[in-house]
């Protein structure tokens, strides 16, 4: 920046009007207004410091501004009037000047909507909306008032338009008058040509060579505007640590420092933000920024309707296309911006103006730009031949497929030359709308919209084409938004396009052979090695979304009957009614694994919207299926959010009498969860054999009624889990009456519960009445020491029943190993499994362990990992194992840098003991790393110290893995570039 050559920036000029008095006042005013800006003395500074000197000690030390600003401040005190109106009118005339460089940037950048008067007519309505609201949050008066704006929306949503028309507006002086002095504008793409910038260079780039007033665009930083577009697409990271954040305009950041330090108001304190971006992107912005306005653009259901009868001007037509739309979410989620419903009303055209009450033949999402495609390309001029149509479909399916494997969405002539796209071609697609010229790049064209793009991929994938590199294929560093490395949305077109009835569309009314054989005989292959080894997928909702688009009814059936086990991951409505098509031709389903969020979601609480309507519909749907699948045994909900209805709709399923249900395990439940329905379900259904409630907090009341359930006579439950649920020792009374009570229950999980001494002893009581017919305690991690041992070694010696507990990650220590060891050698003691992981033991207790090893006739297993038993307690151990009378069959150690000799010993026992398996742990020194060494398994299904590390289920996307990488016949498509590999390698 080079202001000071101005005149109007010329320090020097402005202390020269001052005389000798009025120069040393302002001198001695300079420390004073430092301080009540915040700013450091200046070094090398005093009262004869000459006017030269001073400039230069000032534009050197302190940024102009702040410079300008005390400047200002003192000539009011000084009382020289004449240069503070100097100031104020340079700073006018520079606020006018940079409002008319706005304007012809905006105005050259402006482009007429390509797509009919319709679409004028909603950005139009939208723009009006947003404007409305834009006015009044930045003004400190308005109860909206907020420094940072988020417009949020789909692509085609309006976002562009809307931000120019702002910025148009504010250079009128029709919005933010005395509110935003000056607006800094960027796009993504412009943001992504810097590395690195100033903050003086980033507000100079608009201004003829670069002579920005910085000082007077940041003299009020409180009225200075960022409007940045398409955020989610800047490749910069804005996760900088705060020591790194910069305060200084003048200096040279990497552009991620530069634009953290703004969003933190590090530098121009005050600013405001107006921030563009798409919905998937918007998380990983606002959590720079705390408090913020979000205007999201997307259609209601009355737009909707609005805009289907503005483009069919026919209102039964129009009714007819909207029904279809409305009874299918997948096309409601789609028809969320006008291209999109574009996009949907062209595809539905040809059939609505057929006219009839028949349905429309759309169902899919296949379906809809099948018929897109079919409906442009043979109503085109010049497309009166087959020839000409195939021709055409070939090579803009090259283009997509060669665009999306080289993270290209917008395309240069070059690129379009190479696949075969004449000038007549393009022209073509233009006039049909299928290519638009780009919006973010001069002289590049792109398609209509992604989806458009990636269902072309799909179909190219199904022909026989030639190879093409496309030259933008050799850039080197593609934005973020072109970085495509999800190919599913490809694959289930391909899905789709195997249904012969889809595939009709296009070949019949193109001319075109789409190849399936091969195929269809890949995917059964791919989908039968998925059910035989259930762990190679997270979940299997992307898969269901592929079969969904299929529907064809005997393949989506083969495919279904490969799977014993199912996880879905829900978050929409459309999740939900794929997942329900998929789960109904699942024949032989014996495990169902949920997570259901988001949907059901109270935001109207008292108003029943009909997405919730929907909602509702495919829930009670999905719930059925517990008692119209026979073979289903097994349900789990992990990680779930449900209101009063949807939970009274999955209990109504639960207790209806032809549930076969016999497990029931729900895991990190919304804490809003009532769970009274759940518990009375329980009652009702005789097959229900285990319970499980992980990480569900419960309240006393609920834990009192869980008691209740449980005591009843009809209650059939063996095994309850209730591990992390906030049960405490009031809570143990409610459990410790079932214990006594309850005819069924054999197996009790109560790890990780704040039960402490007292729960544990309320606990102990009941285990020692005759009527407890319990077998399976685990108690690990749950706050207690040695103090109860003497009550458990009691029970030990008083209970037939009990076989197994677990008491790991307890601060158990030595002397409470030594009252239990008094109790399993008792002849009465059946033990045969005890967990004592993490108890804190030494080497002091191993020999009164190793006297149990020896004496006890029934104990199998016993866990003592996590515990520095030392070279001599690990001796007399093995000594015991090695007795001919030692009866164990597994044991855990924990083995820490021990003597060769005891490494020794151990062989020895396990080559003398072939049934003993041994699990031990070991760190080997000169690694420096753990090393694990198994030999044989003793963990238990259920054994605590394994469970209580246990986390939520990572629900990741499968999607990723699905790539499209081979010909029809397995031939690469592309050899010697990206290796493709197979259709699905990543699922195997």
């Amino acid at each position: 920046m080079a202001e000071t050559d101005s005149p109007d920036f010329d320090l020097l000029w402005y202390l020269e009007k001052l005389n000798k008095k009025e120069f040393m006042s302002l001198k001695n005013h300079l420390k004073q207004e430092c301080l009540e800006i915040g700013l450091p003395e200046i070094p090398g500074f005093d009262l004869r410091t000459a006017k030269p000197d001073l400039v230069n000690l000032l534009t050197t030390f302190y940024e102009a501004q702040h410079v300008w600003n005390m400047m200002l401040s003192i000539f009011q005190k000084i009382r020289r009037a004449d240069l503070c109106e100097k100031i104020k009118a340079r700073r006018k005339r520079n606020r006018e000047t940079h409002k008319a460089l706005i304007k012809n940037k905006i105005l050259l950048q402006w482009e007429k909507c390509l797509f009919e008067n319709v679409h004028n007519t909603f950005y139009e309505e939208t723009i009006v909306e947003v404007l409305r609201k834009l006015d009044t949050v930045y003004d400190p008066r308005s109860t909206f008032y907020t420094k940072d704006v988020f417009l949020v929306g789909e692509k085609g949503a309006g976002k562009t338009m809307v931000m120019k028309v702002v910025l148009l507006q504010w250079t009128h002086g029709d919005i933010w008058k005395d509110v935003i002095s000056y607006i800094v504008h960027l796009t993504s793409h412009e943001i992504n040509q810097m590395s690195e910038s100033s903050l003086v260079e980033l507000i100079s780039k608009e201004w003829p060579s670069g002579q920005a007033p910085v000082a007077d665009i940041l003299s009020d930083s409180q009225k200075l505007l960022f409007i940045l577009e398409d955020m989610d697409n800047v490749d910069a990271s804005l996760n900088v640590d705060e020591s790194a954040l910069c305060s200084d305009s003048r200096k040279h950041v990497p552009v991620s420092v530069l634009l953290s330090s703004l969003f933190k108001r590090k530098m121009a304190p005050g600013s405001l933000f107006l921030i563009s971006l798409r919905p998937d992107g918007k998380a990983a912005v606002t959590a720079s920024m705390k408090k913020n306005y979000c205007i999201t653009l997307k259609f209601s259901d009355e737009k909707r309707k609005k805009y289907f009868a503005l483009f069919f001007k026919d209102s039964q037509k129009a009714a007819r296309a909207l029904k279809l739309v409305q009874e299918n979410d997948m096309f409601v989620n789609l028809c969320q911006v006008p291209v999109s419903c574009w996009i949907t009303c062209v595809a539905l055209n040809r059939q609505v103006e057929m006219g009839g009450e028949g349905k429309l033949s759309c169902q899919t999402l296949t379906d809809l730009y099948a018929h897109f495609l079919a409906n442009t390309l043979t109503s085109g001029a010049g497309m009166t031949t087959s020839q000409r149509r195939r021709t055409l479909l070939e090579r803009l399916c090259l283009l997509a497929l060669e665009g999306l494997w080289h993270d290209t969405l917008h395309f240069t002539d070059g690129d379009l030359r190479s696949v075969g796209l004449t000038k007549a071609d393009v022209s073509a697609l233009k006039a049909l709308r299928i290519l638009l010229p780009s919006s973010n790049c001069t002289d590049h064209h792109t398609f209509v919209h992604l989806k458009i793009q990636e269902f072309c991929a799909a179909v190219g994938y199904m022909m026989l084409l030639s190879e093409c590199q496309i030259p933008s294929a050799n850039k080197k560093y593609p934005e973020r938004r072109e970085r495509y490395n999800d190919f599913s949305p490809i694959t289930t077109s391909i899905f789709g396009l195997l249904n012969e009835k889809r595939r009709k569309i296009l070949e019949t009314s193109i001319g075109c052979n789409l190849l399936t054989g091969e195929l269809k005989k890949y995917f059964l292959q791919k989908m039968k090695y998925v059910g035989d080894h259930p762990k190679t997928v997270e979940h299997h909702t992307p898969l269901f979304y592929c079969l969904f688009e299929n529907q064809d009814e005997e393949f989506v059936k083969q495919i279904m009957d490969s799977f014993l086990e199912v996880t879905i991951y829900i978050q929409e409505n459309k999740d939900l009614m794929v997942s329900l098509y998929c789960l109904e031709h699942c024949r032989l389903l014996q495990k169902l694994k949920l997570s259901v969020q988001c949907i059901f979601e109270n935001k109207e609480p008292h108003m029943l919207t009909p997405s919730k309507m929907r909602s509702l519909v495919y829930w009670r749907d999905l719930c059925n299926l517990l008692h119209t699948k026979e073979n289903l045994k097994e349900l789990e909900i992990c990680n779930s959010d449900f209101d009063d209805t949807s939970e009274r709709v999955l209990c109504k399923a639960l207790t209806h009498g032809s549930c076969h249900l016999q497990t029931l395990k729900l895991s990190y439940l919304s804490v809003g969860t009532r769970f009274e329905d759940v518990f009375r379900a329980i009652v009702y259904n005789p097959n229900l054999k285990f319970l499980s409630l992980n990480c569900v907090p419960h309240s006393l009341k609920m834990f009192s009624l869980l008691g209740e359930v449980l005591e009843n006579p009809v209650c059939r439950i063996q095994h309850l889990r209730l591990l992390f649920c906030c049960l405490t020792k009031t809570g143990c009374i409610s459990i410790g009456r079932v214990l006594m009570l309850s005819k069924t229950l054999k197996h009790l999980d109560l790890g990780v519960n704040l039960l402490e001494n007292l729960g544990v002893s309320i606990l102990t009581l009941p285990l020692m009445f005759p009527t407890c017919k319990l077998q399976e305690l685990e108690l690990s991690g749950c706050f207690f020491t040695s103090d109860v041992c003497q009550s458990i070694a009691l029970v030990l010696t008083n209970n037939s029943n009990l076989r197994s507990l677990e008491l790991g990650s307890n601060d158990i220590g030595d002397k409470g190993v030594e009252m239990l060891c008094d109790a399993l050698k008792h002849p009465k003691c059946k033990l045969e499994n005890i967990g004592l992981e993490e108890c804190m033991l030494t080497s002091g207790c191993c020999a009164s362990l190793a006297s149990v090893l020896i004496r006890s006739k029934t104990l199998k297993k016993l866990n003592l990992l996590g515990n520095d038993l030392r070279d001599e307690g690990i001796l007399q151990l093995l000594e015991a194992l090695g007795h001919p009378d030692c009866v164990l069959e597994a044991v855990g150690l924990q083995i820490n840098s021990v003597a060769a000799e005891t490494w020794k010993s151990l062989l020895t026992v396990k080559k003398k003991n072939t049934r003993l398996t041994l699990l031990y742990q070991s760190w080997a020194a000169k690694k420096g790393r753990e090393v694990s060494y198994n030999v044989g398994d003793i963990r238990a299904e259920h054994t605590g110290l394994w469970r209580v590390s246990v986390r939520p289920i990572l629900w990741g996307s499968l999607t990723g893995s699905l790539h499209p990488q081979l010909g029809p016949h397995g031939q690469s498509l592309h050899p010697g570039r990206k290796s493709r590999g197979t259709m699905m390698n990543h699922i195997s």
